[in-house]
Order: structure tokens, then sequence, then C-alpha cells
């Protein structure tokens, strides 16, 4: 499939490649919609094993961006980056700076936060160049990082899921594997163990692993096992894709509710889950948290607003639930479907332009 086909099938809007022969910076940024609002979306420096393949990445995460931001209810559009290279050997003030500048060229459309591979104080290096970054140190103003505001929200959902499955929010007496103890995955266990729930984890980085174990009493599985892992709920919170034909049929779960992004390989997957009987939240609605977070930056941030609209996460998850059993269908499409009326209603009042400097 040629570039324009691979842009074209999923009605992205503009994609732009960037790069800084003396920096080493391979970049792409995709901007699916800007229906509701210029794209909001984190940065991912990842060392993607082809051009193609980070592509294909941005390309899928700036669409469930667009998604996201709209079941959320903010005047926000969808878009993501990527940079290829190992971020713990590439970063450096040149890289972000010419990122920065990449950024900048596109005049507001895209704005730029952290994800995988990066974090506030880059972008506060990247804020040198251009205002179109949010997410950076609460010292300098801004929200910080974001991953505990993304662990809050998926704790809203566990608990609407709870109570729309079993009728009941207690989780001390369930069993939580989670798959990935990253930023986030690190603060869900925090959060879980502090109500008392057993928590099961993995992930490829011995050091986070140690952590979590020591800090939090969690036990370590191999990588290879934990999504077979007999629980109650399973929470992916690393890379996408992980949910699939092969891996459904080892699944020991009741239900899915994660932070990863893109955790389907296809919606078919949804479909298989549910003849399964497994519930599965749609990832885009339940780790909304974080952008949730970072859009607060943007009118002025305050914690205790942003925490405010990030509960909202918990009647969002119950409603999506709701409207599925109603109308025998799986959640995800109950998500997909709110997410696009609302990208279609409300984009339409861009059609009514306003005077002054307004270019939305």
């Amino acid at each position: 499939m040629g570039v324009f086909d691979a842009i074209g099938s999923e009605g992205h809007e503009e994609v732009v490649f960037g790069s800084d022969a003396v920096s080493g910076l391979k970049t792409i940024i995709a901007i699916h919609s800007t229906a509701l609002g210029p794209a909001l979306g984190g940065t991912r420096f990842y060392p993607y094993g082809t051009e193609e393949e980070a592509l294909a990445d941005v390309l899928r995460l700036s669409k469930a961006m667009t998604s996201k931001a709209s079941a959320a209810g903010l005047d926000l559009g969808g878009g993501k980056a990527v940079i290829i290279g190992d971020p713990g050997e590439m970063k450096s003030e040149r890289l972000w700076r010419a990122y920065g500048r990449i950024v900048d060229s596109l005049q507001g459309r895209y704005i730029t936060a952290e994800d995988i591979g990066t974090d506030a104080s880059d972008m506060e290096m990247i804020r040198h160049e251009t205002r179109w970054v949010v997410g950076i140190p609460v010292a300098e103003g801004g929200s910080g990082d974001p991953s505990p505001a993304t662990a809050r929200g998926l704790m809203r959902a566990i608990g609407a899921m709870a109570e729309n499955t079993w009728g009941d929010r207690d989780i001390s007496s369930k069993h939580f594997a989670i798959q990935g103890v990253g930023k986030v995955g690190r603060d869900l266990v925090r959060r879980l163990t502090k109500f008392g729930a057993k928590v099961t984890i993995a992930d490829v980085f011995g050091p986070s692993v140690d952590f979590v174990v020591n800090e939090y009493g969690a036990t370590a599985v191999d990588p290879a096992d934990i999504l077979a892992v007999e629980c109650d709920v399973l929470s992916p919170c690393g890379m996408g894709g992980i949910i699939n034909p092969t891996s459904i049929a080892s699944l020991r779960t009741k239900a899915i509710v994660g932070a990863a992004n893109n955790q389907l390989e296809s919606d078919k997957d949804a479909d298989r889950l549910a003849e399964d009987g497994v519930v599965y939240c749609p990832d885009f609605v339940v780790n909304s948290g974080g952008l949730i977070n970072v859009w607060e930056e943007m009118r002025g941030y305050e914690e205790d607003r942003a925490a405010h609209n990030i509960d909202k996460i918990d009647a969002l998850t119950k409603r999506i639930l709701t409207e599925a059993a109603k109308n025998e269908e799986t959640p995800l499409v109950a998500a997909q479907r709110l997410a696009s009326e609302r990208v279609h209603r409300i984009g339409q009042l861009r059609l009514f332009r306003r005077g002054g400097d307004d270019r939305n």
C-alpha cells in the first residue's frame, strides 16, 4: 500500500515527515481530524523496526485520538507523532528543538504532549521552539506527568465496569493482571493495592518489575504468560495490538480495562471477546484521563477541576456498557458510535464562521 493509500483509507487530513541529520531526528506527525478542534496527541519515541511500521503506528494512534477526544467531550481533534529511534540514546537539546520547530510549522493544527519514551522535561525542551505543547513540568506552570491522571481515569472505569457487571464496586476480592508497569501501570498498581486487590504484573523492563513487587507486594510473571493469567480483570498498559485471535484463545479473564492504546488488533476482536463472555471496555474511553488532564492545561491548569473532569470517565463507561447491552452490541460499537456522532454533529458548527482570529 502506498503512502497516500494508507493516509486516505482512514480519512487522515495531513501527515508530516520531518528530519534533522545533525541530531538524527526522524519523525512523523499524523493529523487525523480537526473537526472538533486542534489535533492533540502525544509524541511516542520508539525504536521501530522499519519506517513503514512507524507510519502504520502513527496513523492508528492518531485516529484513536479523534475518538478519544470526542468521546470525552473535548473540543479537540485527533493527532499523534512518532520519533524513530532509541530514546535512551538519542535524546538531545538539538533533537527536541528541531522537533519543536516541525511542530510549530503546523501553526497549532497539532499540539503535542508526552507518550511512551517521552516525559515532561522533554516537553519543556520542545517549548523553547513552539507554544503548541502541553504536559510541561508543574514548576513551569504546566500539568506535569499525565500518567497519574490516566491511572485515575482507569480506576473510575474499573469501578463502573464492576458495578455494571457484578453489581458491586468493591474490588478487594478481585484479581488484576497488569501487562506493563511503566508510568501508568505502576500508578494503577498503587491504586489497586490500596483497595486490597490482588495484583499480578509483567514487564520486559526488570527494574520496573522489581520496584512494583517490592513497593506494592505484586506478584510477577514472565511477560509471555501475563495474558493467560486467571484473573477478574486484565489491564493492558503497554503497547497495542495484543488482543488478537491467538491471545484471546488463551485469555482467562472476565474483563479487560487497560491504558494501552489500540489494544485490539482489529475491531473483530471485540466480537470474539463478547462471544467468550469477556467484558471489553474500549481503551479510547477508559484511558482518556491523561488527555483530559493536559487539555485542562490549555485553559489554565487547575488540579481539582482536572480531577473532576477525569472522574466523568466513570459515568461515560457505565453509559457505554449500558447502551451496548440494550442494543445487543459490543461496547466498542457503542463507544465508536458515540464518538463518531459527536464529531459529525458538533464538527458541523465549523461551517458557521466566526470573525477575528478564529481559524478553527
